[in-house]
């Protein structure tokens, strides 16, 4: 049986909570902006819809990136610093995603 398609959404540690609820709506909107038109999406988006959210230090922030397939959103009241990254569904997940904090 396959894995489940689910999809990551990283915040970075220092934001407070109202931004960083801000900048997770805005995540989830431009990833499905950017990806409605891929079949793996849509076969999360109408299946599973499953999502992990965590709250990320600087440095595993900068190192997620290295696993491609994300968006960034930018934060203007933060002179426009890059603070959250969706990562489009995928079945499976590096071992880095696992050991990151889930945001609580």
């Amino acid at each position: 049986m396959l894995k489940p398609l689910k999809e990551y959404i990283l915040v970075l540690d220092w934001m407070d909570i109202g931004h960083a609820m801000n900048s997770v709506g805005h995540a989830v909107l431009i990833g499905h902006k950017n990806w409605s038109d891929d079949p793996e999406y849509m076969d999360w988006y109408e299946n599973y819809f499953r999502k992990v959210t965590c709250k990320v230090t600087q440095a595993e922030f900068e190192k997620a990136k290295e696993y491609g397939d994300f968006a960034v959103v930018t934060e203007s009241a933060f002179d426009n610093k890059e603070v959250t990254l969706i990562f489009k569904p995928r079945r499976e997940w590096p071992k880095f995603f696992n050991f990151l904090k889930l945001y609580k």
